[in-house]
C-alpha cells in the first residue's frame, strides 16, 4: 500500500464542472493542492510553440499527462496531511487509453496511488466554458466524464459525486468527507 494512498485525494470529473475553483478554495483553506498536469501542459506547450496539445496530438499530450501525474504523485509525498489533486494518473491514462485505444490502466495505476474516494464534478453546462487551454466542446467535456467514471469503478475507486453548489459549500462537503478518513486531519481553516 502506498504512503500517501489514504491521504491523496482526487478531484476528477467533466471538464468544465468548477474543480479547478474548488482546488483553490481547499488551497485557501490551507489544504496541500496540486494543480492539474492537463493545463500545465497546454501553458507550456504554447509558451514554447509545441505540439503535446490534447487537440493536436493527443497522444503525445497524454503521454505528457501520465509522466506529470506521477512526479505529482512523489512529490506529495513530502506535503502533511490530505493532498487534493485536480485531476491525476488515473486521469491521464484515461486519456491515454483514449488517445491510443491501449489498454494501461491496471499497469499504470495499480496499486491504487489516491484514496478509494474519487470526487467527481458532474457535467454542468452552466458552468462550462472554453478558453485557450480548453478547446473542446461540451458534448466531449461529457463523453470525457463518462470515460472517467468507468475508469474509477474499474480500479475499484469509490465515486462521490460533488453537488451542485456554490464552490465554499462544495469545499465545506469535500472536507466533511475527507474527516472521516484514516490519517487525515481534515479542518484547516
Amino acid at each position: 500500500m502506498n504512503a500517501g494512498e489514504h491521504r491523496f485525494f482526487v478531484l476528477s470529473g467533466c471538464s468544465g464542472g468548477g474543480k479547478s475553483a474548488l482546488l483553490s478554495e481547499l488551497a485557501d483553506r490551507g489544504y496541500a493542492t496540486v494543480e492539474e498536469p492537463g493545463r500545465r501542459i497546454v501553458r507550456q506547450e504554447i509558451d514554447n510553440g509545441g505540439t503535446a496539445l490534447p487537440w493536436r496530438d493527443p497522444a503525445a499530450f497524454a503521454h505528457r499527462a501520465v509522466a506529470m501525474a506521477q512526479e505529482d504523485l512523489q512529490s506529495a509525498q513530502a506535503a502533511k496531511g490530505p493532498v487534493f489533486f485536480d485531476r491525476g494518473l488515473v486521469d491521464a491514462v484515461a486519456a491515454l487509453e483514449h488517445a491510443t485505444a491501449t489498454p494501461a490502466l491496471e499497469a499504470l495505476c495499480s496499486p491504487r496511488p489516491y484514496n478509494q474516494m474519487i470526487f467527481l464534478a458532474p457535467p454542468w453546462p452552466e458552468l462550462f466554458g472554453q478558453d485557450t487551454e480548453r478547446r473542446h466542446d461540451f458534448v466531449a467535456a461529457v463523453a470525457e466524464y463518462e470515460r472517467l467514471q468507468r475508469a474509477f469503478r474499474s480500479l475499484g475507486y469509490k465515486i462521490v459525486s460533488l453537488p451542485r453548489a456554490p464552490v465554499r459549500d462544495r469545499a465545506d462537503f469535500v472536507v466533511s468527507m475527507v474527516a472521516g478518513e484514516p490519517g487525515c486531519v481534515a479542518d484547516h481553516s
